[in-house]
C-alpha cells in the first residue's frame, strides 16, 4: 500500500471543534492575519488554512455576523466586489479555469465558522479532481499555503487600501 503524508491536516483535526474563539474575528482585528491577503473597508480576503484547492480563499465581514441578511448592504456589496477581484486575481496569477463560489450558512448546512458568515471563492482546474477524494478521503493540494500567499499577495496589494493608501 502507497503512503501519502499530509502532516498540515494534523493540526485542522486537533483544532476541529476545540477552538475558541473565532478564527476570523481574529484575522480582521489582525491578531492573526499571516493568510490575509487583503482587507477591504466592511470585509477582507484570507486564505483557506485547511483548503480544498490551491488558492482556496474566504470573504468575510470585519464584524462577527453569521447570516447573509445580517450583513450590512455595504458589507454585502464588498464581498461580492472581492469575489469579483479574487476570481480575476486567481484566473490572472494561478491561470484557473474555473471556480466554485458559495456560503454555508448556519452549522447544519457545514458552516465550520457558524456565527461568521464567509464566502468561499475556490479556484479550479480541469483534472483537478482525481481518484484520491473518491477512493482515499485525501485531496492533494500541489502547493503549501505559504506559495500561495506569495503568487497572490502582490496582486492583492495592488487593490489598495480602503483608506487610499498603498496595499497590504
Amino acid at each position: 500500500m502507497e503512503r501519502m503524508w499530509s502532516p498540515w491536516r494534523s493540526e485542522y483535526i486537533d483544532l476541529a471543534g476545540k477552538q475558541e474563539g473565532c478564527f476570523l474575528c481574529d484575522a480582521a482585528s489582525g491578531e492573526d492575519d499571516a493568510n490575509v491577503l487583503h482587507h477591504g473597508a466592511h470585509t477582507f480576503v484570507v486564505l483557506n488554512a485547511f483548503p480544498y484547492n490551491s488558492g482556496h480563499l474566504m470573504i468575510a465581514p470585519h464584524r462577527h455576523v453569521g447570516e447573509l441578511d445580517d450583513m450590512s448592504e455595504e458589507e454585502r456589496a464588498e464581498t461580492m466586489e472581492l469575489a469579483a477581484a479574487a476570481v480575476k486575481i486567481c484566473r490572472d496569477v494561478l491561470h484557473c479555469e474555473g471556480f466554485n463560489l458559495g456560503m454555508n450558512l448556519g452549522g447544519v448546512a457545514g458552516a465550520g465558522v457558524p456565527g461568521h458568515a464567509h464566502l468561499h471563492v475556490v479556484p479550479r482546474w480541469g483534472g483537478d479532481t482525481n481518484f484520491m477524494p473518491v477512493v482515499g478521503e485525501v485531496k492533494v493540494l500541489p502547493e503549501m499555503l505559504e506559495q500561495t500567499r506569495a503568487k497572490l499577495g502582490p496582486a492583492f496589494a495592488r487593490l489598495g487600501h480602503p483608506s487610499g493608501g498603498g496595499g497590504d
